[in-house]
């Protein structure tokens, strides 16, 4: 599995795994709903319970890189966002509301306070009283974040 991530991924996954199956391996579907979470995957409770059949309910740390590359490969975060904003998008301009775009972020799904907000719209230089561009919009906050080291 280890040709499918990058390293810094399979120790993050490590932490995170081992954080919640401290026997080593994981047993309930609750264990592998917060681990896979926690990692930023939205699996649905039909693929949880698939998971865990497939692996005779006792799924070890290299079984959970192959859940992970799998389920990876399922869940495609940009045309999911954009799906979503094109529901928005009344007009079918390619555009929403700058105001809309931050109340979203401000008080759906995992709220973020006003000051994350705020930054968000100076890093993709969004005007708040604009309008959003949102498939840039989805590329600059869907990009990978670089490496320094």
């Amino acid at each position: 599995m280890a040709r499918y991530f990058r390293e810094q991924d399979i120790d993050e996954y490590r932490e995170c795994f081992y954080l919640y199956a401290r026997s080593g391996s994981v047993h309930t579907m609750d264990q592998l709903t917060v681990i896979m979470r926690s990692l930023g995957m939205s699996p649905t409770i039909t693929e949880l319970k698939q998971y865990m059949r497939d692996k005779m309910g006792k799924i070890a740390f290299s079984d959970f890189l192959e859940i992970m590359h799998t389920h990876s490969k399922k869940e495609n975060v940009p045309k999911e966002l954009i799906e979503a904003f094109r529901n928005m998008d009344t007009q079918k301009k390619g555009v929403i509301p700058a105001k809309d775009l931050w109340n979203i972020l401000v008080k759906w799904g995992e709220k973020l306070s006003p000051k994350e907000a705020d930054q968000i719209f100076r890093e993709a230089n969004i005007s708040p009283n604009g309008v959003v561009r949102y498939e840039e919009f989805v590329k600059i906050v869907c990009a990978p974040v670089p490496d320094y080291y």
